[in-house]
């Protein structure tokens, strides 16, 4: 009877629990939910129509209703129990409340109305205020709660996600420290010039190549990205084997080591534990957990900063950087919203005279992505660190992607870019270069001669060339180069180059040619 009895128990217990668990199942499924970046202290994109969206039970109906609004906007939920609307948000200000109603009511509290913009990238993105110059003081001034902070939780997914996890926080000592310092230095700017809220979301992960952050769909719609992919698939299909093979040799090195232990001998290391290919390198991975949860949040624009995890497939990454561009905005369907990138800075031994090196080649696929509409690059050649990839000086790095937005987004009159090569033609035995974005007109920094220039004929040799200023134009050649046919400038990892705007930005690094570069091949 005690058996029987406990057996009774037993059940009525797990049935109960049963019952309970789907319960709440169905509770949670009914309830209205927002995803991670539509939640307190948020900031909306002032004066547009705005995508509220989140689940509930499909077929369940939901309304929107804005504390600066009379009216409710009302929708149902699809078959999948996804919902969207679309509301007006005022112009900047706040604080307001959206409040959703469904089987359940949702309050979202203390929003502001704004600038979003989305800041994106590998280690130089995600590198912190509190390890930027001057960290002590930049970190005791951001009193600024009207700049809102949103850091996406890294992780990587095999397919696109519909939620994130991250919060938003009022920008304070408090919370600034670990945040991105090129996203808070260019919202920071932005804030005290505009005088409006800005909203900041950062989803960043250092060492990540372009096709991290693009869509699958994108990278198999095109051929050449089938080697991309190609590595990625037989890594991962090899990797269960690469794993055998390391437990057989780390199980013979343990033994070897027992050994020589008991014989007092020196210990050999263990052998290395080969890395999971499902990293943060992996095609779309980054994008599926960290960019799709985001869409259609909408927003101002990106401000990306990556490149120097794909300096080896330079010339691919002419299409490949374009086409993520276009991958985004396609996919957020808000049209050819403004991104703004970094170029990479000089890294490395400094160089007088030029030589074929991967940097300047990505350096210049960036440069080529120019002719994107909409786009912007900030130059930063002249801003790096010789002995890191990761230079303390990102102050100047926003400050210099906000020139760009204050006059290609916000309208504003000023010098936003220095000199960028535009054409050249042969005059005697000299090549006249022409440029645009020459501001108050161009100067050699720190007067004196111009430095950088190199001058070849057509037997490619170059040669450390005499450039001069003349007007808007800049005026090249060598006694060793009799027929120049092209010039190049800054073309080194870390070149010795001064050619500015009075304006005191840096050209950019160019060459006039077009000949073959040393990842010309590599896919």
């Amino acid at each position: 009877m005690s058996y029987r009895r406990n057996y009774c128990s037993r059940s009525i217990v797990l049935i109960l629990s049963l019952i309970l668990v789907w319960v709440c199942a169905v509770v949670a499924f009914a309830d209205v939910k927002l995803p991670a970046v539509m939640s307190d202290n948020m900031v909306l994109q002032g004066g547009r129509k705005v995508p509220i969206w989140g689940w509930a039970e499909p077929g369940e109906k939901v309304k929107v209703k804005g504390s600066w609004q009379w009216f409710d906007t009302a929708t149902k939920a699809d078959k999948d129990g996804k919902w969207t609307v679309k509301i007006q948000t005022p112009k900047a200000g706040g604080p307001y409340k959206i409040t959703i109603k469904g089987k359940n009511t949702i309050a979202v509290e203390n929003i502001l109305s704004g600038e979003v913009w989305v800041c994106s990238g590998q280690s130089n993105m995600d590198w912190s205020v509190k390890a930027s110059n001057n960290a002590d003081q930049e970190i005791a001034t951001a009193k600024y709660p009207e700049i809102r902070l949103f850091t996406v939780e890294r992780k990587i997914a095999e397919q696109p996600q519909s939620d994130c996890k991250g919060d938003w926080v009022l920008c304070s000592p408090q919370t600034v420290g670990e945040f991105s310092a090129v996203a808070y230095f260019f919202g920071r700017q932005l804030h005290e010039e505009l005088k409006v809220p800005i909203g900041l979301i950062h989803a960043s992960w250092g060492g990540s190549p372009a096709e991290a952050w693009m869509s699958n769909n994108v990278l198999q719609s095109d051929p050449d990205y089938k080697p991309i992919l190609d590595r990625y698939k037989k890594a991962v299909e090899d990797y269960p084997k690469v794993m055998e093979e390391y437990e057989h040799k780390l199980a013979v090195a343990k033994e070897i080591a027992a050994e020589a232990k008991t014989k007092g001998q020196k210990l050999s290391p263990e052998p290395p534990r080969p890395g999971n290919p499902v990293n943060n390198h992996a095609p779309s991975g980054l994008y599926n957990a960290m960019i799709a949860p985001l869409i259609p949040y909408r927003i101002q624009g990106v401000l990306w900063y990556q490149g120097e995890s794909n300096v080896d497939r330079a010339y691919q990454y002419r299409k490949l950087f374009p086409a993520m561009i276009g991958n985004w905005r396609n996919d957020w369907g808000q049209g050819d919203f403004p991104f703004l990138f970094v170029q990479l800075a000089n890294c490395g031994v400094v160089k007088t005279e030029p030589y074929e090196n991967v940097w300047s080649e990505l350096q210049e696929a960036q440069l080529m992505t120019l002719a994107l509409p909409n786009t912007a690059m900030a130059v930063t050649i002249d801003i790096g660190d010789a002995n890191s990839v990761h230079p303390k000086n990102k102050q100047d790095v926003g400050r210099r992607l906000a020139l760009w937005a204050f006059a290609k987004v916000y309208g504003r009159k000023l010098v936003y870019s220095g000199p960028i090569y535009e054409s050249m033609n042969v005059k005697d035995n000299k090549i006249v270069l022409h440029f645009e974005n020459n501001g108050s007109g161009l100067v050699a920094r720190g007067g004196e001669s111009l430095k950088g220039f190199a001058i070849a004929g057509a037997d490619r040799r170059f040669v450390l060339a005499d450039a001069q200023i003349d007007g808007d134009t800049v005026v090249v050649g060598s006694d060793k180069v009799g027929k120049p046919v092209a010039v190049r400038y800054a073309w080194a990892e870390n070149p010795v180059c001064n050619l500015y705007n009075r304006d005191g930005l840096p050209a950019s690094p160019f060459r006039t040619d077009d000949w073959p570069g040393i990842t010309i091949d590599k896919k």
